[in-house]
């Protein structure tokens, strides 16, 4: 053996001491490497939790917001709903109050039809444009009777509106009541 081989005790123990540092060095490091993939992996599933539940809290924010607006227009519909017949004893009442030679009576009372229509009109509520001589639609309108037409060009269309339909919205809460020439 030459002298490069010749190891003393000290040097042999201090060999192997090294050896044993080195692996457990390298065990430090392979544990850190598998903790951080572990943290990595973790990490990311929180995140992907937080997204999710973000996400969920967003579309609970909307529906929320949604049923609560619905809820509103609900509660306006039925209010508006009652109110039509109103509408309607108004108008009628409007018709009879022209024939009058009193026109500052017409004038007051046209004020105050004016004034209804408005507030129904900031709620949304729009009288539909139904007028006698219109093509009779069953989609969009309601007869209530059938009548000998009184001429040709009337057959299948309007010939009388006797109540005003209204939406609120764009949903018909009342289609026009019509009838509808033969």
């Amino acid at each position: 053996m030459n002298e490069e081989e010749k190891l003393t005790p000290e040097q042999g123990a201090e060999d192997i001491q090294n050896a044993e540092n080195n692996e457990s060095v390298d065990a430090q490091e392979t544990t850190a490497k598998d903790l951080q993939e572990e943290l990595k992996a973790t990490l990311q599933e929180e995140k992907d939790k937080f997204m999710r539940l973000y996400a969920e809290f967003e579309n609970y924010k909307k529906r929320s917001r949604k049923e609560k607006e619905d809820f509103v227009l609900l509660a306006n519909e039925k209010l508006l709903l009652d109110l039509l017949p109103v509408l309607d004893d108004f108008e009628r009442a409007m018709k009879e109050i022209e024939k009058s030679e009193d026109t500052q009576l017409v004038e007051g009372v046209q004020l105050i039809q004016n004034k209804l229509r408005e507030v129904l009109s900031k709620k949304h509520l729009k009288a539909m444009d139904v007028k006698a001589g219109d093509e009779f639609d069953a989609d969009k309108h309601e007869a209530i009777t059938q009548i000998p037409a009184p001429d040709d060009s009337l057959k299948g269309k309007l010939v009388d509106v006797v109540s005003t339909g209204y939406t609120l919205g764009d949903k018909v809460i009342r289609y026009p009541k019509v009838v509808v020439g033969k």
